[in-house]
């Protein structure tokens, strides 16, 4: 299930954790919340962002290979080898 953050609309005002902001695990087919779960003020969703994993070295092509990829080396203009 993915995180969901919230905050207070306007920002400030609610309880103490809806006004800082606060982070929810809810199911990907429920509807947003419209209202904080423990004095019901409004909230809105945030815009968050991604975790992405991160490549410390590029791929060698024997890596590449045994992940499953086809690996292409350009020859000439438009032309590709595959290695």
């Amino acid at each position: 299930m993915p995180l969901y953050e919230y905050i207070a609309d306007p920002p400030g005002e609610g309880c103490r954790i809806c006004s800082e902001g606060f982070e929810l695990r809810r199911p990907v087919d429920r509807a947003p919340l419209e209202g904080c779960p423990l004095c019901g003020a409004a909230v809105s969703k945030l815009v968050s962002s991604v975790s992405s994993p991160k490549l410390t070295k590029p791929l060698s092509v024997s890596s590449a290979k045994s992940a499953g990829f086809t690996v292409l080396e350009k020859r000439d203009e438009g032309t590709y080898e595959k290695l």
